[in-house]
């Protein structure tokens, strides 16, 4: 069974950057046969989804709020994924999260491992 753990995040000023890490402990045959993806949750709203990555699809997909600013990439050999975020807007305030999934979704019930959350501010 994967363990997801995060780091990164922390506050930053509108137009920075920040970069989340998320590393899988378990086998690495089962981490690169997953589909891996970030999602956040803002107070008072609905998990959102924001890129998944399937290695069996060979697929990458960005929600349209984040493409073009955020880079989800992955690292197969030591099990874990970032995502490096630039230009940050203050509505990207939110926790973000790292899941692991059996299937290719935006669905956050499509995913059953999480990583335990991390908090991104963006204020100035």
């Amino acid at each position: 069974q994967l363990q997801l753990v995060q780091s990164g995040g922390g506050s930053v000023q509108p137009g920075g950057s920040l970069r989340l890490s998320c590393r899988a402990s378990g086998r690495a045959t089962t981490f690169s046969s997953r589909t891996m993806a970030w999602f956040r949750q803002a107070p008072g709203k609905e998990r959102e989804f924001l890129a998944a990555d399937s290695r069996s699809l060979d697929i990458l997909i960005y929600a349209d709020s984040v493409k073009g600013r955020f880079t989800f990439s992955r690292d197969n050999v030591n099990a874990a994924v970032f995502l490096q975020m630039n230009n940050l807007k203050t509505d990207d305030t939110a926790v973000y999260y790292c899941a692991a999934g059996g299937s290719f979704s935006g669905v956050p019930d499509a995913y059953d491992i999480w990583g335990q959350g991390t908090q991104v501010t963006v204020s100035s």
